[in-house]
């Protein structure tokens, strides 16, 4: 149950047809907002309301598409983003197996796509004096070499987020970053399996430990995002929100 309203703000949501995208849709959603979000693949079980737009964001022309689709909907009105496509394949042999496409996909989908849609976006949210929220990922704070490429094209995304936040705060606009761990989705589940069986582990030996006991699921992500982008996280950018049942902990421990 959602305490902030976000009734009149317009918000896009990229890569929200699953998973964690999905969830944060459907947050916003919930508070009042109106909200278009993307896939690079075409789909048809939207929530009633959400505009669609059909776009690959790991190119520049991609997020061209998306930034002009979004902003021709809501007549040139945008209150909030959220960055949250991402792709990522594990490589269990480790970081020198990685391929260069990978590398260079990993670059383009989890970091420059955030990069090239805030870009094209940033007049308007500064108009509007709106809130980001880029998606990173816990993988960022540990040693996984099979995820190297992802981990580092989401450290880039967190040094860019900081840089950014620290040039748009003058002008009112708001941006933080949600660094979730390990969440039940399609995607994560795929890279968690191709893992233990790389490993030669059962795949529950992945979320095990976990302070909270229990592996995240995508409401745990998107409850973060919904307050960092409401009025009662004001005075908040800059941040990076760790949201992961306590596992950062447990590794330090």
């Amino acid at each position: 149950m959602v305490n902030y309203s976000l009734q009149g703000k317009t918000a896009l949501v990229t890569g929200g047809t699953r998973g964690i995208g999905a969830a944060i849709v459907a947050k916003l959603l919930a508070a009042g907002a109106t909200v278009v979000t993307t896939s690079r693949t075409p789909v048809d079980n939207l929530p009633a309301g959400v505009h669609y737009v059909q776009a690959d964001l790991g190119t520049p022309e991609g997020a061209t598409v998306a930034a002009e689709e979004t902003l021709t909907h809501f007549d040139g009105k945008l209150d909030i983003l959220v960055n949250n496509v991402a792709s990522g394949q594990a490589y269990p042999a480790g970081t020198a197996t990685i391929p260069d496409e990978a590398w260079q996909s990993s670059l383009n989908t989890s970091f420059l796509s955030s990069v090239w849609v805030t870009q094209r976006l940033l007049a308007n949210l500064v108009t509007a004096k709106g809130a980001i929220v880029n998606i990173s990922s816990a993988v960022t704070l540990d040693v996984v070499p099979p995820l190297a490429h992802y981990a580092a094209a989401k450290a880039a995304l967190e040094r860019y987020s900081l840089t950014l936040a620290a040039e748009l705060a003058p002008q009112g606009v708001r941006l933080n970053v949600v660094i979730p761990g390990n969440v039940a989705t399609p995607g994560g589940d795929k890279v968690r399996q191709d893992l233990a069986d790389g490993f030669g582990i059962p795949v529950e030996a992945m979320t095990a430990g976990t302070p909270l006991g229990r592996a995240g699921i995508p409401t745990d992500i998107a409850e973060a995002v919904g307050f960092l982008v409401s009025d009662q996280a004001e005075w908040i950018t800059g941040s990076q929100l760790l949201v992961d049942g306590g596992a950062a902990v447990g590794l330090a421990a």
